[in-house]
Parts: C-alpha cells; sequence; structure tokens
C-alpha cells in the first residue's frame, strides 16, 4: 500500500505568478520578437531572472518540491551556459525545461507518490488506492510524451529556424500537452465509471 502523500498546500495566483508564468511559458515567442533586437544573451538572462523570481512566488511553492527544484536547476544550466553560446542556450531552454519536467516525473515513479498522485491530492487528499494505480500509469504516460517532446524540441534548437523553433515550442507543444490532458480527462471517466463506488481513480 502507497503512503499517502503530503498534499501541497494551495495558493492563489496573484498578478505578478500569472505574468511570471506567463513569460516562461510563452518564452519562444517573446524570443522570436527580442532576440534580435537585444541579442540573445540578453534575452535569455532576463528569462533567468523571470525563472528565479517565479520560484520564489507563493503560487509556485505550491507545486511539488521535485517539481521546482528541477526547474531551478535547469535554469542555472542556462544561465552558465548563455555566457558560452547565449543563442544556442536561448534555443536549449524548452529541452531543459523538459528535461527537468522529466526527471522529476520519473524521480516520482522511483520514490512514489507519483508526480500525478501529488498533483491529484490537491483536490482529493484521501486518494484510494484504485486512484494511486491510476495516476502512476498517467505519470509513466507523461514521461513518454516528455521523452518525444523533448526529442523534437531539441532537433528544433539544434537544425530548424528560429521561426519553426519558437512556433513549436511556443504553440505546438502547448497543443499537444492539451490534448494529452484532454484525452486523460476522457480516459479518466471512463475509468471512474467502471469503478465500483468509493474506489473512484482522482
Amino acid at each position: 500500500m502507497t503512503a499517502p502523500a503530503e498534499t501541497p498546500r494551495r495558493a492563489r495566483p496573484d498578478l505578478l505568478s500569472l505574468v511570471l508564468g506567463a513569460i516562461s511559458l510563452f518564452f519562444p515567442l517573446f524570443a522570436l520578437v527580442l532576440a534580435r533586437p537585444l541579442g540573445p544573451l540578453v534575452v535569455t538572462l532576463a528569462l533567468v531572472a523571470v525563472l528565479a523570481l517565479r520560484s520564489l512566488t507563493g503560487f509556485a511553492k505550491s507545486a511539488p518540491a521535485g517539481l521546482t527544484w528541477a526547474a531551478l536547476a535547469a535554469a542555472a544550466t542556462l544561465g552558465m551556459f548563455s555566457f558560452i553560446n547565449a543563442d544556442l542556450a536561448m534555443r536549449l531552454y524548452p529541452v531543459l525545461m523538459t528535461g527537468a519536467m522529466l526527471f522529476a516525473f520519473a524521480w516520482s515513479l522511483a520514490r512514489p507518490p507519483s508526480m500525478i498522485e501529488r498533483f491529484a491530492r490537491m483536490a482529493e487528499p484521501n486518494l484510494p488506492e484504485s486512484g494511486v494505480r491510476y495516476t502512476r500509469t498517467v505519470t509513466w504516460v507523461w514521461c513518454v510524451f516528455l521523452v518525444l517532446n523533448g526529442a523534437v524540441a531539441l532537433w528544433t534548437a539544434l537544425v530548424a529556424s528560429l521561426e519553426t523553433w519558437a512556433i513549436y515550442n511556443g504553440v505546438i507543444s502547448y497543443i499537444l500537452m492539451g490534448a494529452l490532458l484532454g484525452g486523460e480527462f476522457l480516459v479518466r471517466g471512463f475509468v471512474r465509471a467502471r469503478e465500483p463506488a468509493g474506489h473512484n481513480p482522482g
């Protein structure tokens, strides 16, 4: 029987958290506009500052600690590499963040509770055993997705044009994530319908 996870405290997203989150999520689109006039070094170091500041916000602290530390490690790597090759460092940001997420998700499989279980317990602290199994499976699915997404992101960083890199990492990858979330939501409803009462998967 898997031990219950510690439920992270919820925090309401304030305006600063929302702005910083939007910048970090859609950085490739901002970089597409700003990299040429400002230079990749300035743009990349500004991103590192945004990521560091975001980690101090109350809303970010509600996320699982493993995910936060992995993201900070990726940001630190990005900052150091930017002084060696600023253009490549800027382009590698999506790869590093995807890698950080993959590490955090995979580590949670080796050291339960799984990442998806931790998120699920935010809404349902008393997650049943069937929910624990289900969220572990979903965490595996996310790991596979992150491997594939990271591989494409790396290709766009090394081979593709700046425009292709920005469109994939700033738009298409999020559409794919949304599709995965939507598909998981449909599957969850199907699994819930098949489970006996009191044993829903979260």
